[in-house]
């Protein structure tokens, strides 16, 4: 069978848009890596939010608006195949009489390919990896981790527990932690201290959205009336201990202070997941405002790849309202594009959506400007790419042999051959060979990826001539 659309990602742009395009008659498969809807942001939304349960009320009521978009999702008709690992996606040759694309997909240890007209990455974002020193340490983890762990199974850390970063989601954690009874030793807040001064600017506009604002104020305020220690201006973290974690140093401008640590809960921002964009050879440009690639999208959310669509975070990052209208206005440009939406009723909906995702978006240039990403140098002795265990000097030393080619470190160093193919250093790597060539981040670009997109086994391969989608 070929399928009007498949989807990847089961996140809060991905159901929307598989709810719209289902709406429309049109025939869509949805493959989600994980094991039930809602992404990241509303991951295990289905059982939190039964009757009765105090853990999707203290996550908050966005967290529980998930649970009526996954209600909706279910009984929309879209195929939905949970667990399903997309390791490559691939358009038919130019032969072919109608455009088609292969979506190579692990299931259940099988391989198999699925054949639709459309492609939509709804595939989010993850966290922006920074190292220090010390963040291999057992005991440091991210903030979006930490989520996981409480949204999967109401685990809470044990402390003593330090949350250090900037941004919208360390207070949101901190927040819920606190009402579900957890221990917070300390709150490192590493935003410049002069940010609130440049924000301004930004202030009337996010205003629009001003209950998102108020909000994050009120989460400020819980946390200095629960007395809990903050310091800001943080720079130069360490993260200390012989097999674990035992105490984190840091740096102020008052002076250097340390304290004991069993967790230390790191979070410094979110990029796009562009592995799959940047793997099928789209084009992509540089935001200045978020450090990071995001694809190049028309106004219905295609790339300059013709019928491969993205929507949510995986489009730049704005948080779950605006997925929501991006799901729709994707929705909108594939209906558009296999004729099942005049270009009239196209337009008109595309306003509606476009004047959704305004709003949504209200607050993200103040944000982008409250929380910039960090900029602090890296030492030579702090291991960058994870897999490979390099350090940032074995990196400085291959970017200062040659060109400012991230493809030329790779071949050297095997930077960003790991299994998580440069999700973890790329950006990193990036950066110092920026800083090594005296040039601008974006003019360095990122490493080629290659196929596989995720881990498969010569076993699931080996199948793979057996499969029937």
């Amino acid at each position: 069978m070929i399928f009007d659309t498949a989807i990847i990602g089961a996140g809060p742009a991905g159901m929307q848009a598989a709810c719209d395009l289902r709406a429309r008659e049109l025939s869509v498969i949805v493959l989600d890596e994980q094991p039930a809807p809602g992404g990241q942001i509303w991951r295990g939304v289905e059982r939190n939010c039964q009757p009765g349960s105090e853990l999707a009320q203290r996550l908050g009521a966005e967290y529980r608006q998930g649970a009526g978009v996954a209600r909706s999702f279910r009984a929309c008709g879209a195929d939905y195949r949970p667990l399903s690992r997309v390791w490559q996606i691939e358009e038919t040759g130019p032969d072919a009489t109608e455009q088609c694309w292969q979506v190579f997909v692990i299931r259940e240890g099988q391989a198999e390919v699925v054949e639709a007209r459309r492609v939509l990455l709804a595939i989010g974002a993850q966290e922006r990896p920074v190292p220090f020193p010390g963040w291999t340490h057992p005991g440091v983890m991210t903030v979006g981790a930490a989520q996981i762990m409480l949204k999967s199974g109401g685990l809470l850390p044990e402390g003593p527990v330090w949350i250090c970063g900037a941004g919208p989601l360390p207070l949101l954690y901190a927040h819920q932690l606190r009402k579900l009874g957890g221990q917070i030793a300390g709150f490192l807040d590493t935003a410049p201290r002069d940010t609130v001064r440049r924000g301004l600017p930004h202030l009337s506009g996010a205003l629009r959205d001003w209950k998102s604002l108020a909000k994050g104020l009120a989460w400020q305020a819980g946390l200095r009336a629960a007395g809990l220690r903050r310091e800001t201006g943080v720079r130069q973290l360490r993260a200390e201990g012989k097999d674990r974690l035992e105490r984190i140093r840091w740096e102020t401008p008052e002076g250097e202070k340390t304290a004991p640590a069993g967790v230390l809960l790191i979070h410094e921002g979110l990029v796009p997941s562009v592995h799959p964009t940047l793997s099928l050879q789209c084009e992509h440009t540089w935001s200045d405002a978020q450090q990071s690639l995001r694809p190049v999208l028309d106004a219905w959310g295609e790339t300059t790849r013709r019928g491969l669509f993205v929507a949510g975070d995986a489009a730049g990052i704005d948080g779950a309202r605006a997925a929501l209208a991006k799901g729709t206005l994707a929705a909108v440009g594939i209906a558009r594009s296999l004729d099942v939406l005049s270009e009239a009723k196209a337009k008109q909906a595309r306003a509606a959506g476009d004047r959704a995702l305004s709003k949504a978006r209200a607050t993200r240039p103040l944000l982008d400007t409250l929380y910039p990403a960090p900029e602090g140098k890296i030492s030579d002795d702090v291991i960058v790419c994870r897999c490979e265990e390099l350090t940032a000097g074995q990196i400085r030393a291959a970017a200062g042999r040659g060109s400012a080619d991230p493809n030329r470190v790779k071949s050297e160093t095997r930077a960003g051959m790991g299994p998580c193919q440069g999700r973890q250093c790329g950006y990193t790597v990036a950066r110092l060979i920026a800083e090594a060539h005296d040039m601008p981040r974006a003019e360095v670009g990122f490493h080629n990826i290659r196929p596989p997109l995720k881990p498969v086994s010569v076993g699931e391969l080996a199948s793979l001539g057996k499969a029937k989608a």
